[in-house]
């Protein structure tokens, strides 16, 4: 019986996750703290609730993170100058270095999960996967919008 793209994405994806997570062990950071270093990376000063609707957590299991990485140095809350209830998020430099030193085992693990691929397969993959990406995110901003 032939797999469901859904299923054999899914189940990649937990299987990555299960990797990077062994793979980072030592370092205290797991792979979902790592997307939220990441996303933090690419939208600095963003608010909690935001950023808790881009990596699909709850808002108070987002705070908890937040927690955890602001007691490790890697994460800052700065008043929101629009806002007096509200916090911004900004990685400390703590965070670069750690970014740096997941990235390579991110791309390290990547080369492993990809191995008998070529460069064109590798290539074509990440195409593939991408414009199964876009159409979900755009059937699902379609939906919100209805």
């Amino acid at each position: 019986m032939s797999e469901t793209i859904g299923f054999l994405l899914n189940d990649s994806a937990r299987l990555f996750r299960r990797a990077f997570n062994a793979r980072t062990r030592s370092s205290g950071i797991t792979a979902l703290q790592w997307r939220l270093i990441t996303y933090l990376k690419r939208h600095a000063g963003i608010r909690q609730g935001p950023l808790a609707e881009l990596i699909e957590v709850e808002p108070i299991t987002l705070s908890r993170m937040v927690d955890r990485l602001a007691e490790a140095d890697l994460v800052e809350r700065r008043p929101d100058p629009t806002d007096r209830r509200a916090w911004q998020l900004y990685l400390t430099p703590r965070a670069a270095d750690l970014l740096n030193e997941m990235r390579s085992v991110a791309e390290q693990l990547t080369e492993d999960a990809t191995e008998g691929l070529n460069a064109d397969e590798r290539d074509q993959l990440i195409a593939l996967v991408e414009r199964v990406r876009a159409n979900l995110s755009r059937r699902e901003c379609q939906k919100e919008t209805a």
